[in-house]
């Protein structure tokens, strides 16, 4: 089934996204819990070559309850992402307006950052994490909610859960261009409710779970070249609502054929967000 117009062949490329392999046995990584790494069962991957359409001509028709993703405009005040405090005081505000924009919600609470970087010596030093070059979705039907009394605590959790509530987030770059490493997005209606493999994520204190994404040639992807700090892709990574058409979405880095040689490092940051509908 078509769901998107053909472009013409400029428009889209050909790259390799790493896909989970289901082996019967469920993956369990041990998150900054060395001692534990001999226990570690870890996931197995294989590439699949896909075609990657490039957004920009029809970022207009993206919608975050139909697609799982909008791709938008978002000039930022914030003038050091590194900075804990100004995340607080100027990003969350600028996050939460702009996620309540597209969503529909009544209230939106952020409530954490991660900083990517392509450059190793910088990750050591700053500990910023890589990019992420495997198919997956940052939740489970499991760990969402479990996310949600985490953070908010059981009373409030329980006072959300009667009501529609999501995880949506908002991805952007921090310095420069993006031109190695970007960010592909799957049109959330074309991801089957099939092979969505749970991966443990094992911290000292806490268990998590995420959903990585099996190999299914129906997945249509995109992505959004040399993206700017003024842009941003805002993406669900679950609903609670069973009747809206995407309520996950499968998302990854990946090695662009066309990046041109010396690219600069990625330096991004991934936002992640409650919604609240009242």
């Amino acid at each position: 089934m078509q769901l998107v117009p053909e472009r013409p062949a400029t428009d889209t490329i050909r790259a390799k996204m790493n896909y989970i392999v289901d082996t019967g046995i469920p993956p369990v990584r041990y998150i900054d819990w060395p001692e534990m790494a001999d226990k570690e069962i870890s996931p197995t991957y294989q590439e699949h070559e896909v075609a990657i359409r490039n957004g920009r001509p029809l970022r207009d028709t993206f919608r975050l309850d139909t697609h799982g993703f909008v791709f938008t405009d978002h000039h930022t005040k914030v003038k050091d992402f590194t900075s804990e405090a100004e995340r607080k005081s100027v990003y969350d505000p600028e996050v939460e307006a702009l996620i309540r924009k597209h969503s529909g919600a009544s209230k939106v609470v952020v409530f954490d950052h991660t900083i990517r970087v392509g450059d190793e010596k910088v990750q050591q030093s700053t500990g910023a994490r890589p990019p992420v070059k495997g198919v997956h979705n940052d939740y489970t039907e499991a760990s969402a909610p479990n996310r949600l009394r985490e953070i908010v605590g059981p009373e409030e959790a329980e006072r959300r859960l009667k009501k529609r509530w999501a995880i949506i987030q908002v991805w952007r770059p921090i310095r420069g261009t993006v031109m190695i490493d970007p960010l592909g997005i799957c049109d959330g209606r074309t991801i089957p409710e099939k092979g969505f493999i749970l991966v443990q994520r094992r911290y000292k204190y806490r268990t998590g779970e995420v959903y990585h994404i099996a190999y299914n040639p129906e997945h249509v992807w995109f992505w959004f070249p040399k993206m700017e700090r003024h842009e941003a892709m805002v993406f669900k990574v679950f609903d609670s609502d069973p009747n809206v058409a995407t309520r996950f979405t499968a998302h990854s880095a990946f090695d662009d054929p066309n990046t041109p040689p010396n690219a600069p490092p990625r330096e991004s940051i991934e936002t992640r967000t409650f919604a609240f509908w009242d």
